[in-house]
């Protein structure tokens, strides 16, 4: 099983913060933003301690790296497309700085169409795309699949295969599927994940999925809300989110957690993270109902 989560890469360590952050929890993959998920303000790489960070990772055994693209990026915002020169350059300059770190795939989140309809919004996205990608860059676009919140598109793997279908180096295109997102877009993750297998094969193709974002959900199947639980204390729950896992057909794609930090309460600001208690439980595949209750007492 290839796990991992996403950890923080921030000044003074930079990557060797990262690869340090991620053996702590026993991952042997790591997920990682290139700057602050909600700007696009970045250093440059040669500030990342990429080299120090390498080897660290190396000796570590994390040989799986995917990189986040920020929340803010809006390709199909076709209401402001003054604003659509900017997201293709930052996004050709995130290439760079993926390539730069090692990142196999960018996991990206499409866009969201403003009320103009997915179509437009669709189109607009692969002709930036194309414009984007380059035939020499080694890191897969990771296409997201989406919850489905708001005026969002990738909410279907119809809207996705659109999107491949647009694009003319699809080949640099790859699908982060993500469990959360999916169940609150109406697939039925819980009950029947093989059959969203196979409805994904049939529509884009198993080959296609580089990522699996591991996430449960705040929220019932459908709703449209996007909001992570930690594993097995959400709708979708530890069995089915087990199942993923260890699923054969993804043995060799890396799942990455989102999880939420653990909080007393409202007034918890920082909390603890859940993820090398939700990696020990994955890999012994047995639920902690307690896992929560006993991560608060160790604080």
């Amino acid at each position: 099983m290839i796990i991992g989560s996403h950890v923080a890469m921030k000044a003074p360590k930079m990557l060797v913060g990262s690869a340090q952050e991620a053996h702590s929890y026993g991952a042997n993959a790591i997920m990682i933003f290139t700057g602050a998920p909600q700007n696009t303000r970045r250093k440059d790489v040669s500030e990342m301690r990429i080299p120090e960070g390498q080897k660290l990772l190396k000796e570590y055994d994390i040989n799986n790296i995917i990189g986040h693209a920020p929340y803010i990026i809006n390709l199909g915002n076709t209401v402001k497309p003054q604003n659509l020169k900017f997201g293709i350059e930052f996004m050709q300059g995130e290439i760079e700085r993926c390539d730069a770190l090692g990142i196999q795939a960018l996991s990206f989140h499409p866009g969201a169409h403003l009320g103009k309809g997915p179509d437009v919004a669709l189109t607009q996205i692969a002709h930036a795309l194309d414009e984007i990608i380059s035939p020499d860059q080694k890191v897969s676009i990771a296409i997201e699949t989406m919850a489905g919140k708001g005026t969002e598109v990738g909410t279907s793997f119809e809207q996705i295969a659109q999107i491949f279908d647009l694009v003319s180096q699809n080949d640099k295109l790859s699908v982060t599927i993500d469990t959360c997102h999916m169940s609150d877009a109406g697939y039925d993750i819980k009950n029947d994940f093989d059959g969203v297998l196979n409805e994904f094969d049939h529509i884009i193709g198993l080959d296609r999925i580089s990522v699996v974002h591991l996430n449960d959900s705040k929220n019932e199947r459908g709703s449209h809300k996007d909001r992570h639980d930690d594993i097995g204390f959400g709708t979708i729950g530890f069995d089915a989110l087990n199942y993923v896992a260890h699923h054969p057909q993804l043995e060799d794609v890396p799942k990455i957690m989102e999880t939420p930090y653990v909080k007393k309460d409202d007034n918890d600001k920082k909390g603890v993270p859940a993820f090398k208690a939700e990696i020990d439980m994955l890999k012994a595949e047995q639920f902690d109902p307690d896992m929560k209750t006993k991560l608060l007492n160790n604080k």
